[in-house]
């Protein structure tokens, strides 16, 4: 979002906080065609709190997946989140966008808690306000410079350009829209749950209605398998996604806790939304990330929500030849590669 040039082809990395995952892919007049997809672990304590705490080994996972996959494209797309990132929806008199990129750093610093000469900024306007005709809905996203600069770093290092920077959240919506088609009436829930960030965003035929990241996601599996099992971190992690498989009453247990702490977490946001949304109310929910795959989460937040919950598949609608991308393989990763794929959508230049 924040580096805009001229079009050009990106790959989509996406680096989160258990591995580094790559997608190219090749625009057919509106449909895609998948050319690359790999996936790299990281270390543990690779990423801390969305920060790039091991360079060395997030730089060499990078390195890793791009040589074993042969990609000349030197343009990345990447995305941050959680508390790397600040997204407001904010009213702002009406104008032309021309106008608005002139007055956005003024209009904005009311909304950004740092100095605004440490932040990148981009927006995008969403819609005239359904109240006063003469204002209209800005989305404002900022993240702070030195982040984006370690990524920056990061990419140089591997001998690769950051191009785009994007927001999880709209990464997801990019595969979710390119794959599955929404009745443009409803209000959906597009819900991504990863190893440490749940990245929540309400939209409405397109548009962003309400967005929040939540610090939680399937590391709070891990932890609590560790201190009620005894088990160590690689065999908590290695477990937590083989439930159904171990019958382990103990694990189920563990397992069913989190589930529904999760749970309660994704009410609050959806409560929080509903309770100023009038009649605008959601009626779907979809799911992506490595830890919607755990199990019974989406059966745990169907039954305490009330509300139909789906597999968000980002590869659902994309071209591939079957001899080299194999349909249950891509079936398997497809939860948590929904970033990655919306990131890979992007193009240098998109607004």
């Amino acid at each position: 979002m924040f580096f805009l040039k001229k079009k050009k082809d990106v790959v989509g990395i996406d680096i989160g906080s258990s591995s580094v995952k790559l997608v190219q892919l090749k625009d057919l007049k509106g449909v895609y065609q998948l050319l690359n997809i790999g996936i790299v672990p990281l270390p543990p304590e690779a990423i801390v709190d969305n920060s790039l705490m091991d360079s060395a080994s997030i730089v060499s996972a990078v390195k890793n997946v791009v040589a074993s996959l042969g990609i000349k494209v030197k343009d990345v797309a990447c995305s941050i989140s959680g508390n790397s990132v600040i997204i407001r929806k904010i009213t702002l008199p009406a104008m032309p966008s021309e106008e608005l990129e002139d007055q956005i750093t003024w209009e904005a610093e009311q909304y950004i808690p740092f100095d605004i000469n440490d932040v990148n900024m981009d927006f995008q306007i969403l819609s005239p306000d359904n109240i006063d005709p003469t204002k209209m809905n800005v989305l404002l996203v900022a993240s702070k410079k030195d982040i984006i600069n370690d990524y920056v770093a990061v990419f140089h290092e591997a001998g690769l350009q950051l191009s785009v920077v994007d927001v999880d959240s709209f990464t997801v919506q990019n595969a979710f829209e390119a794959n599955h088609d929404a009745n443009p009436d409803e209000v959906l829930a597009l819900i991504n749950i990863g190893a440490s960030v749940m990245n929540i965003n309400i939209v409405k035929a397109g548009v962003t209605l309400f967005t929040r990241d939540v610090q939680m996601g399937g590391n709070l599996y891990t932890e609590e398998i560790q201190k009620q099992l005894g088990l160590s971190s690689i065999e908590s992690e290695s477990i937590k996604l083989l439930a159904h498989e171990t019958g382990n009453s103990a694990l189920m247990e563990v397992l069913d806790k989190v589930n529904v702490a999760i749970t309660q977490e994704i009410r609050r946001s959806l409560d929080f939304y509903n309770s100023t949304a009038n009649d605008d109310k959601i009626a779907r929910i979809f799911v992506s990330g490595g830890c919607s795959k755990v199990y019974n989460l989406v059966e745990s937040i169907n039954e305490k929500l009330g509300l139909p919950v789906e597999m968000i598949n980002p590869f659902a609608k994309l071209k591939y030849n079957e001899k080299d991308f194999d349909p249950e393989y891509l079936h398997e990763i497809g939860p948590l590669m929904a970033v990655t794929v919306g990131l890979a959508i992007r193009r240098v230049g998109d607004k």
